[in-house]
């Protein structure tokens, strides 16, 4: 995770972002701070990535990249405006002694906001069209030596997949699947044992953009009624507003990365 220090809204990429709409700077510090120790208090260790000035979306660190074992696969942003992060994201990982490897090509691809891992044997759900590039998705596949299975995100709000798609265990994930076309909905549906199809309004709360540890699904919204889905199914749910990060098109997801993905 990285403080959101230097956060805040100077560039519009998504339908969320707005200049004139800027987040309160110490709201987006109190709302950061409970996410960090609300994962703390499920069991998570969360480790740190200094903030650099200049490059606000650094907060979002599920974009930096994709990590599989000790090897981490650096994001190829499509817009300018988020490159810078790419130089930092790569120097804290080879400090960390991760094995740097770049994907082939030049096409786009915006690691773990695009690409998920789901069920064993491990399958890559990724999403493609406002960021990340289907092309990408081959690449991936062949680098990390995993079947990929590629869903076209049509709805510009769920322009990264982890908007619309939570794995949450081997057999269940919830699924936006407004962000979804027919076949895409069609592919999740033989993937996915038991999906937890998110109503509209929990699609448009970023619900999917949730960070699950162990038994605790840790939640950006959550309805009652996608409450005693999830408590049904096993999970506590724990909420944690980030309502600050939304101006900017991201949820509780969008300001973690994994780093234990085998």
């Amino acid at each position: 995770m990285c403080e959101p220090t230097f956060f805040t809204v100077t560039y519009e990429i998504n339908p969320y972002m707005h200049i004139e709409i800027r987040p309160d700077p110490s709201a987006a510090r109190q709302e950061w701070g409970h996410l960090v120790s609300t994962l703390q208090q499920t069991g998570a260790t969360v480790d740190f990535l200094a903030p650099v000035k200049g490059v606000p979306d650094l907060v979002f660190t599920a974009n930096a990249g994709l990590v599989q074992g000790r090897r981490f696969v650096p994001s190829r942003f499509r817009h300018p405006q988020r490159r810078a992060e790419t130089p930092v994201d790569v120097a804290w990982f080879r400090d960390h002694g991760f094995l740097i490897e770049q994907l082939a090509g030049d096409e786009p691809f915006e690691g773990a906001g695009d690409a998920l891992p789901f069920g064993r044997p491990t399958v890559i759900v990724a999403g493609y069209r406002y960021r990340s590039s289907i092309s990408a998705h081959r690449a991936l596949g062949t680098l990390l030596g995993l079947p990929v299975r590629s869903l076209e995100l049509v709805d510009e709000r769920y322009y990264h997949l982890d908007l619309a798609f939570c794995p949450l265990d081997d057999r269940r994930a919830m699924v936006a699947g407004q962000a979804l076309d027919r076949y895409g909905c069609r592919v999740i549906e033989a993937l996915v044992p038991e999906p937890i199809w998110l109503e509209d309004d929990e699609a448009a709360d970023f619900s999917a953009n949730s960070v699950v540890v162990g038994g605790v699904a840790v939640m950006p919204a959550c309805t009652p009624r996608l409450g005693k889905v999830l408590e049904k199914a096993g999970y506590e749910v724990v909420v944690a507003p980030v309502g600050e990060f939304v101006k900017a098109g991201g949820g509780c997801r969008c300001l973690t990365l994994a780093l234990d993905v085998p």
